[in-house]
């Protein structure tokens, strides 16, 4: 087991095989995906894992108790021996009576998909909203498999007479430890939600003052380093699945005066546990509130077609599928060829090419976001009271301001000013006179 150092926290790198119960067919050539064990292999590496071999059975009616058969588990016992590994890794859900059987056949530690993803969440939150939320998620993971992890102690209880120092602690211990996390959750709900009506002050105000823009797509689609791009930003990206966890906000520079705000978000993932879909819904619908959706598409990923499938999906469960939204083909700089570009512009005419790591075709992103940060551009000239300090303060922000003349009560502005913004001016119930224009 090796023991390697990374950003100053030790970290154990077990030695890991792969498993899965697939459909007949799944995995073959014509199938929907060449190796259906990739991402699972990219999530263990991402959480410290050295990938040491696979096993897959194919079929279609998966064994209630061991998911796999006997004799297939004995096979994946005995390679695990072989190949010294010290952890077994299933792409399938697996219930807490299936890893205990699981683990009796194959003695080895077995964990499945969902767990695996909650580890590399909880290593890699870093605010203090995404901590909450991964330990929400891990409780509500973690609750219904209580029983299954004090196993040991009720064997030790039993309901035969026992010695001292074998009395409880059993259901006893089991009924306090679910109270325990029961109390835990309603806690850590109280707390995220208070965070989280913060949190939609700040984008319900950030909405009002600037236009605003979310970088939305799977993970590792390339987001951060297009985020960091286009803003100047230092925001950790890496080749690795859910290198960001947590929502960043800054301004984007668009030249001549005008900048919106792009917010980087949470990759998605096919599959995400129920559980963090909940826990991190409030950090996903930040791209609810976003004027306009950049959904950045991993061009050089031969699944890039399922990646988008996922990413429409995961933007409907969560209400904002009826955004304005520009798509991003990305990394086009490592395309061996042109093939896969001319497929995704035959059904996408109006996406983008761009390189995010080589800046290649970032001035036609920055053209297309001005227009529709402004719409048509309106030259007028308003009058309204100077007692409202917020819509005073929104056209100072959202329209060029060509001249101002005051009287005891209103003031009269001379602007050029987008009908996108004019629009969200009376759609805040504002009361101007339109003097001309």
């Amino acid at each position: 087991m090796a023991d390697v150092r990374e950003k100053g926290v030790s970290v154990v790198k077990e030695r890991a095989i792969l498993a899965a119960v697939l459909p007949q067919g799944v995995g073959n050539s014509d199938d929907w995906m060449n190796d259906p064990l990739e991402e699972l292999a990219s999530l263990a590496e991402t959480a410290g894992a050295v990938v040491v071999d696979t096993l897959i059975q194919n079929r279609n009616r998966p064994i209630a108790s061991t998911l796999m058969g006997k004799g297939k588990l004995e096979d994946l016992g005995s390679l695990a021996k072989a190949m010294k590994a010290e952890v077994i890794i299933f792409e399938n859900d697996l219930s807490p009576s299936q890893i205990r059987n699981i683990e009796e056949i194959v003695e080895c530690k077995v964990i499945d998909r969902s767990e695996l993803i909650l580890d590399i969440f909880a290593a890699r939150a870093r605010t203090h909203e995404a901590k909450l939320q991964v330990e929400l998620a891990q409780l509500e993971y973690t609750y219904p498999r209580l029983r299954a992890m004090w196993s040991h102690l009720e064997r030790i209880a039993g309901g035969s007479p026992a010695g001292i120092g074998t009395r409880g602690p059993g259901e006893q211990q089991l009924e306090i430890d679910r109270r325990m996390v029961q109390r835990r959750k309603a806690e850590l709900r109280r707390e995220i939600e208070k965070v989280q009506n913060r949190k939609r002050r700040e984008v319900a105000n950030r909405n009002t003052d600037f236009y605003t823009v979310g970088l939305v797509g799977y993970t590792n689609a390339g987001k951060s380093t297009l985020f960091n791009t286009l803003t100047g930003a230092t925001v950790y990206a890496d080749d690795k699945l859910f290198a960001t966890l947590d929502t960043r906000t800054r301004k984007w520079e668009l030249g001549g005066g005008d900048h919106v705000m792009l917010s980087d978000t949470v990759g998605f993932v096919r599959n995400l546990p129920h559980h963090l879909v909940a826990s991190f819904r409030a950090t996903l619908e930040e791209s609810i509130h976003s004027d306009l959706l950049l959904i950045v598409v991993d061009l050089s990923d031969p699944d890039a077609e399922e990646h988008f499938e996922t990413v429409e999906q995961v933007l409907s469960d969560i209400e904002a599928d009826q955004e304005e939204r520009i798509i991003l083909l990305n990394k086009i700089d490592v395309l061996e060829d042109n093939s896969s570009e001319l497929v995704w512009r035959q059904r996408f005419p109006d996406a983008l090419l761009i390189s995010a790591a080589k800046g290649i075709g970032l001035d036609k992103l920055v053209e297309v976001v001005r227009e529709k940060q402004c719409g048509e551009e309106l030259t007028m000239t308003l009058r309204l009271p100077m007692s409202d300090g917020k819509s005073l303060h929104f056209l100072e922000n959202r329209a060029e301001i060509l001249d101002r003349n005051y009287d005891t009560t209103h003031v009269t502005l001379a602007m050029t000013i987008g009908a996108r913004q004019l629009a969200q001016l009376r759609a805040m119930g504002t009361r101007f006179e339109i003097i001309e224009g």
